[in-house]
């Protein structure tokens, strides 16, 4: 049924642009939100996306037409998760190697406890950790996070993509911080605040970015 005025029979003007994206965004928001919340209560595995329509009050095809995978619904940030790295490496100082960029910048996030660099909470933790569909889907994220790592550095060198050299540094950066990531997640889960775990990953990403330091110091700087 089209939307008219039935007293003259003109069209009702569409909403801005704008609006209609912000309705997107919203109704996005809530899907998310309402998922999140039975996935914590449930568990991941034994709720279902009929569920989650009906909590939402959507339709089914709603929940798919903005989440096409169920992972999707838990994982909504995934976009920043695996640019991360990649727009860190971009967006570096001049004269900044990708090492010394990718360091200052989980020092940053560390100090902000930023979702990004692990810190997610012990309920959301430990809901990913019971989940073996979860738990696969965040290691697939942090293979295209180093994917795109890689395709980075490659473009910044100057390098053809799917060169060894920048695919090497890519593994070796993901790497540190899949182990970073892992470490805040561990750390949760043992009950420390993040005030706690800031302290202790703070000294522990030192280590790990210096094991880096002799191979790494100046590549990719610009």
């Amino acid at each position: 049924m089209d939307k008219t005025d039935q007293s003259d029979g003109t069209a009702s003007p569409a909403p801005p642009a704008g609006l209609r994206e912000s309705k997107k965004q919203e109704t996005r928001q809530l899907i998310s939100d309402v998922a999140t919340g039975l996935f914590l209560d449930r568990g991941f595995e034994q709720t279902t996306i009929a569920e989650i329509a009906a909590a939402a009050r959507v339709a089914k095809k709603t929940v798919t037409n903005y989440f096409p995978r169920k992972e999707d619904l838990a994982f909504d940030h995934q976009d920043a998760f695996t640019g991360s790295l990649a727009a860190t490496v971009t967006d570096r100082r001049p004269g900044e190697s990708a090492l010394t960029a990718l360091r200052r910048a989980f020092a940053d996030a560390v100090r902000n406890a930023d979702p990004v660099a692990g810190f997610s909470g012990p309920a959301f933790a430990r809901m990913v950790t019971d989940s073996p569909t979860l738990s696969s889907r965040l290691r697939d994220l942090h293979d295209l996070r180093e994917a795109a790592l890689a395709d980075t550095l490659a473009d910044t060198t100057g390098a053809p993509r799917g060169d060894i050299t920048p695919r090497t540094a890519a593994a070796l950066l993901g790497a540190v911080h899949r182990t970073l990531f892992q470490r805040i997640q561990e750390l949760t889960l043992a009950g420390q605040d993040n005030a706690q775990i800031s302290a202790t990953v703070a000294a522990e990403s030192a280590t790990a970015f210096d094991l880096l330091e002799p191979s790494l110091a100046d590549y990719a700087a610009v």
